[in-house]
């Protein structure tokens, strides 16, 4: 017999349904917290996992949802020209009550509160991407065109 997904992860599997995204999600193992224990874990490069990153805006305080390729860094200037305003990254507490996930599990949608999102441009290379799903153990894979899709997002670049 399967054993549940946790919570968590349930409400993600449940959100992408909901959006016709047809993920399977995992647990894995070991921890899939970081890019680098993700990738190992899923057996791709660091490239396809998607980080899943929450900024807020200086100025209004607005949470920002950035679908980053696992390779890269954001360029915080770059994007603050995108989104109108500079930003700040936001602690845990923060995280945790926007998207209802602890960060190293915060998933690409089926967050608590909703969000602009912006999906970084170098994901689209890969045929095959992982993100997070809710639990710093749980991950999918999916399509990067379908994902940005389902998520609704931007496609920006968010590295020079």
């Amino acid at each position: 017999m399967n054993n549940p997904l946790p919570t968590a992860a349930q409400r993600v599997a449940d959100a992408a349904s909901a959006l016709g995204l047809d993920i399977r999600v995992l647990e894995m193992p070991d921890s899939t917290r970081t890019a680098e224990d993700a990738a190992r874990a899923c057996g791709c490069s660091v490239g396809q996992i998607v980080k899943s990153l929450v900024f807020a805006g200086k100025e209004t305080d607005t949470p920002y949802l950035l679908l980053v390729s696992g390779d890269n860094r954001v360029d915080e200037k770059l994007m603050a020209e995108v989104l109108g305003e500079p930003l700040r990254r936001p602690d845990a507490d923060f995280v945790r009550k926007v998207t209802g996930f602890a960060i190293g599990g915060v998933a690409p949608l089926a967050h608590a509160t909703q969000m602009a999102t912006y999906f970084d441009k170098d994901l689209l290379q890969y045929n095959v991407i992982w993100a997070a799903a809710g639990t710093p153990r749980c991950v999918f894979e999916t399509n990067p065109q379908a994902l940005a899709g389902a998520t609704g997002a931007e496609i920006v670049r968010v590295t020079e």
